[in-house]
């Protein structure tokens, strides 16, 4: 029997968030590139909550946006209501969060797939990866049929051995009753490849008719409408928007579900995977966190042309019976119709500690890894990763060193640190905690810190990238003017300080200094300003956001050059930890297991103590006098 044989650059294994970012990344680097998937239905498929964006993810798509990745301007196209969120707290923490129309997103996404040079999507089941002498060189698919190429991304998400599962019901399939892919695993548990086995889950969908909004509260969305896309027109972004809702559980919500533990998947031992802590379903919030009178359910549509309403804050594995009886007891839902069951989902995908922060393998050369396979969670992580997998495919083809970037300069560079350096016993959430310097890593800024690497790695076009220098400039033109404008306390200055509520002028000051005051902005002062040139809302936010936490963000600047000395200390790849003497067990260990690029990353790896790496770090230093 003959098998189709053909040779491509590089080969994409699935075609959600993080293959079609890869996908996109190696095609537009100039590298032919063949994108699978099981089924073309899937691309860019949200099979759980239906908006992109939210706290930390939204810095995330930013920083994709930034870089060069499609994300962004794909949601841009496809949403149906924006919001900004945490906008009460300070700038750190504002995160934007769009619901998008599901179908059309996936199409929109498809459209810019099928119309991009160098790239081929390819309906078929990617069974082998085929390895040489530690060198992944090709695929083979289940119909036999054998592709050879220099780079493999694998972007699985949730698909490799999938099982469905609520109640004692167990469907062997993909999200959606999508078909799940049953091969892949062994080849690569047969090529060294440690498995881990993973659990997800997600709430029923229900019909919108059978709602009663009147019992819920009304969530709108912003006017202006803020784009994630750094390239898209703001102007355009102002359409009108759909609402979604919010109600809660109550007593007897808790009181049906604790009646029917038993029955549940999750604490009968049915479901083996471990499920994410930051994202847990119903019976487990109510079941761990007893004394909760209530849990909120955010109402979501699922599209503009569907009745399909997502019920988040309601995941579940219960019996088909009891999600009923449980859902009909929350205020506006007591006549609700089920259109799809919950379920919980199990998976397999790798231990990401393989990886090294290019997210290549490190005992198997040409191979990737991106997304829900690296064991985290959420399109907008497996998105990140699979941008920074793409380009950095493209520049092992090229001859050039890969994009890595560091905690300090990007929430995927947390991202992807912490799923080198922390034990994944979880999926892994992306939170604004997790950032350390996230003052400096705001998703205002993103373009500010990213569009460089962008431009650098060939993704970000000219144009683009002048843009973002033209802003650069005119916002530190403008935080100069204002340091060295004054006002003195003449009775227009007085009168406006007193409208706010801060305390007059008895002599001169700076605009700058009265810009940092609480009560005040640079908005505000306008009035005053008589020299104010006409500037873009993002130039402005920009100015005033840098000059109010001036102080927070040169304290934090001053935090990361203190950092970069221990980053800067590299770590041989062959060093031999059982020749340092006076590490600890078990530090000695976790350093052979995680083998750490670096000081600053050996330092973030529990287990491994500041004693530790002392010791590493003396040793370190002989090692490299006696080299000289």
């Amino acid at each position: 029997m003959r098998h189709i044989e053909e040779t491509v650059d590089v080969a994409v294994i699935g075609a959600g968030h993080a293959g079609c970012e890869a996908a996109l990344a190696c095609a537009r680097l100039g590298f032919t590139t063949l994108l699978f998937t099981v089924s073309t239905d899937n691309v860019a498929f949200m099979p759980c909550n239906p908006n992109i964006g939210g706290t930390s993810k939204g810095h995330l798509v930013r920083e994709i946006d930034a870089l060069g990745g499609e994300m962004g301007k794909n949601i841009d196209k496809t949403f149906i209501q924006s919001r900004m969120l945490n906008v009460s707290k300070g700038p750190a923490v504002h995160s934007l969060r769009a619901q998008a129309d599901k179908s059309e997103y996936s199409r929109s996404m498809r459209r810019v797939l099928e119309n991009t040079d160098n790239l081929l999507l390819r309906q078929a089941e990617v069974s082998e990866i085929i390895v040489e002498d530690g060198v992944c060189t090709g695929v083979k698919t289940t119909s036999g049929a054998v592709y050879h190429t220099k780079a493999v991304i694998l972007c699985t998400g949730v698909y490799l051995n999938a099982c469905c599962i609520y109640g004692d019901v167990r469907n062997y399939t993909g999200p959606n009753g999508m078909m799940a892919a049953n091969h892949l695993t062994d080849s690569l548990v047969k090529n060294g490849i440690e498995i881990l086995r993973f659990k997800t889950g997600t709430p029923a969908r229900v019909d919108r008719r059978s709602i009663d909004f009147s019992k819920m509260e009304e969530q709108k969305g912003d006017n202006p409408v803020v784009p994630f896309s750094f390239s898209s027109d703001p102007e355009k972004m102002n359409i009108e928007q759909v609402s979604c809702w919010l109600t809660y559980t109550n007593e007897k919500t808790h009181e049906i579900i604790r009646e029917n533990i038993d029955r549940s998947p999750l604490y009968s031992g049915a479901i083996k995977g471990t499920g994410p802590r930051y994202c847990p379903s119903i019976e487990d919030k109510v079941m761990k966190f007893p004394d909760k009178e209530r849990h909120q359910v955010f109402i979501e549509p699922e599209g503009l042309y569907t009745n399909e309403m997502y019920l988040s804050g309601m995941s579940s594995s219960l019996p088909e019976d009891v999600q009923y009886a449980m859902y009909r007891t929350v205020p506006g839902l007591e006549n609700v119709h089920i259109v799809k069951n919950a379920y919980a989902i199990e998976y397999d995908c790798i231990n990401p500690i393989q990886l090294d922060a290019s997210l290549e393998f490190r005992n198997i050369k040409g191979l990737f890894s991106a997304g829900q396979a690296n064991g985290s969670s959420g399109y907008e992580e497996a998105a990140a990763q699979g941008l920074i997998a793409g380009i950095n495919a493209a520049m092992k083809l090229s001859g050039r060193k890969p994009l890595i970037l560091q905690r300090s300069e990007a929430y995927i560079g947390v991202l992807i640190d912490d799923l080198l350096t922390k034990e994944t016993k979880e999926p892994y959430r992306m939170m604004t905690s997790r950032a350390e310097y996230r003052l400096l890593l705001r998703q205002d800024n993103a373009d500010l810190r990213l569009r460089k690497y962008g431009y650098e790695a060939g993704l970000v076009s000219e144009e683009e990238y002048a843009r973002t220098k033209e802003k650069e400039r005119q916002i530190e033109e403008e935080i100069k003017r204002l340091s060295s404008t004054f006002v003195g306390s003449s009775e227009r200055v007085n009168l406006l300080l007193k409208e706010y509520g801060t305390a007059p002028l008895s002599g001169g000051c700076s605009l700058a200094e009265l810009v940092k005051r609480p009560e005040l902005s640079y908005a505000v002062l306008a009035p005053i300003d008589e020299n104010r040139p006409a500037l873009r809302a993002d130039v402005a936010e920009q100015v005033n956001i840098q000059l109010k936490y001036e102080g927070y963000i040169r304290r934090q600047e001053r935090q990361v050059e203190q950092a970069k000395k221990l980053e800067s200390k590299r770590i041989p790849e062959d060093l031999d930890y059982d020749e340092v003497g006076s590490l600890r067990l078990e530090a000695r260990q976790k350093l052979k297991l995680f083998r750490p690029a670096n000081i600053g990353q050996a330092s973030r790896i529990q287990g491994v103590s500041p004693a530790d790496i002392s010791v590493l770090t003396v040793f370190l230093t002989g090692r490299k006098r006696k080299e000289k």
